[in-house]
């Protein structure tokens, strides 16, 4: 690199080069050393095609050996034409040049991006200058200002009188441009320090603040702002507490009203439950499932009760399977009993046939379950005896009439617990296999989940009704 002493007068200014503000202080500073010591570090130019040369970078230094006199000055001379090289390369010894101002800094990458001259990228840019892309976005904040603020903005991090430093002024850059800069200008007049104008920004940015108040703001100072904030902020806390405990409080109601619902729900089942245990399953007068077996004495605990009053009498009882037996006593299903015939449950006076009433009679194939003297007719029958079929005549063949005859013949075929217990006389229980016990269980267990579904529709026709009845 070859150091040419150029004549002064054969230079010129490059007026569109990155630096233009110049301190006179630090001017008359490096006059003086170059008065004493010389030129150290040589300006660089560029040849034009008339002869003379312009300044690539070393402007101040220029202007301050003019101001000195001096003839020549040393120089390295640039064959380089491309006008993108040149200006970063001014932007790349700027960088390292104290007094290269940060709005300097901005509007140079301003030019690099927007002028058409080079139309570069801000990737571009940072892969040239080696600098991140956020320090060369964050520096463009800066032309958001107003030029009387932007006069005040100066290179490095110390506080000082109407000066601004870049962190000072960066939290205010997303303001509206009439906040923006009466701040930035408060707080170099206050030297407001870093940290209490972030907490001054977020007041004015906070949307439930009036534009009102933020306006009447504007004529404090910055200490009376950050006691503004401070206050601010303490009665936004202590609203988000009131609202916490209130939001918390009305969760507590919630559940509470919740669990009380529930337990006057499960009242209300557990008082219905104990209502059918005493009531019967669509007795006129009767019982329900009453203990011994199904049901309990023929003016016991209740079942399929007639107009009589009676349950399911004390169990299939009487006799033995295989002979025939008593079992439901008079008033029970249809007035009849039901004994155990060869092999069957049988009823009647040791007639065959399942559940029958008075001398003979049929289940469900031949009629309703209920009364009569021998009838299978389920009219008949509940004329002569009452009981389930009566219901189901006077009804109609209904939902409720249907339930009623499947449940009567599920019971129809299953033992009594007495009769299962009691082994010794039932020979015809000893033949029954694992298996058939075993099914017979489930069949047991189906029975009773459907006691246990319909017991539940029934109380919501039940409320349905009372609902519609109200």
């Amino acid at each position: 690199m070859d150091i040419h002493n150029l004549r002064i007068d054969l230079i010129d200014e490059d007026t569109d080069q990155p630096r233009y503000q110049f301190d006179d202080e630090a001017l008359q500073e490096l006059m003086n050393s170059i008065g004493e010591l010389g030129l150290l570090s040589p300006i660089k130019v560029r040849t034009l095609p008339n002869g003379r040369y312009k300044i690539i970078y070393g402007n101040r230094r220029y202007k301050a050996c003019s101001m000195l006199g001096l003839p020549t000055v040393p120089c390295i001379v640039s064959a380089v034409t491309d006008e993108t090289e040149i200006y970063l390369e001014q932007i790349a010894e700027n960088l390292t040049r104290e007094g290269f101002s940060p709005i300097e800094e901005a509007e140079a990458f301003h030019k690099m991006l927007n002028d058409s001259r080079f139309s570069c990228s801000t990737k571009f840019l940072s892969g040239k200058l080696g600098k991140p892309e956020n320090y060369i976005k964050n520096k463009l904040e800066l032309l958001k200002f107003g030029s009387a603020v932007k006069k005040l903005i100066v290179a490095g991090s110390e506080i000082r009188k109407d000066r601004l430093t870049e962190d000072q002024v960066l939290p205010l850059k997303d303001l509206p441009m009439e906040y923006r800069d009466t701040l930035a200008l408060t707080f170099a007049r206050d030297e407001t320090p870093v940290p209490d104008i972030k907490r001054i920004a977020k007041l004015f940015k906070d949307e439930s603040v009036s534009d009102g108040l933020k306006g009447k703001l504007l004529y404090k100072s910055g200490y009376e702002l950050l006691e503004t904030w401070s206050t601010f902020e303490h009665n936004r806390k202590e609203r988000a507490k009131r609202e916490k405990e209130r939001a918390e409080a009305e969760e507590a109601a919630r559940l509470e009203a919740e669990e009380r619902a529930r337990a006057e729900a499960a009242a209300q089942t557990g008082s219905a439950a104990q209502a059918g245990s005493a009531a019967g399953l669509g007795a006129a007068g009767g019982a329900g499932l009453g203990s011994g077996g199904l049901g309990a004495a023929a003016s016991g605990a209740g079942g399929f009760g007639a107009a009589g009053g009676s349950g399911l009498g004390a169990g299939m009882a009487g006799g033995a399977y295989g002979g025939p037996g008593a079992g439901i006593a008079s008033g029970s299903l249809g007035g009849g009993g039901v004994g155990v015939g060869g092999g069957g449950v049988d009823g009647g006076a040791g007639s065959g046939g399942g559940w029958n009433a008075g001398a003979g009679g049929g289940t469900g194939g031949n009629g309703g379950v209920g009364g009569g003297a021998g009838s299978d007719d389920g009219a008949a029958e509940a004329a002569a005896g009452g009981g389930i079929g009566a219901v189901a005549t006077r009804r109609g063949v209904s939902p409720v009439a249907v339930v009623e005859q499947e449940i009567a013949r599920l019971l129809a075929a299953i033992p009594t617990a007495a009769a299962l217990e009691d082994g010794a006389d039932l020979p015809a229980l000893d033949s029954l296999r694992y298996d058939q016990l075993a099914n017979l269980g489930d069949d047991v267990d189906r029975l009773l989940a459907e006691f246990e579904r319909q017991a539940a529709e029934w109380r919501r026709i039940r409320s349905a009704i009372n609902t519609r009845l109200s």
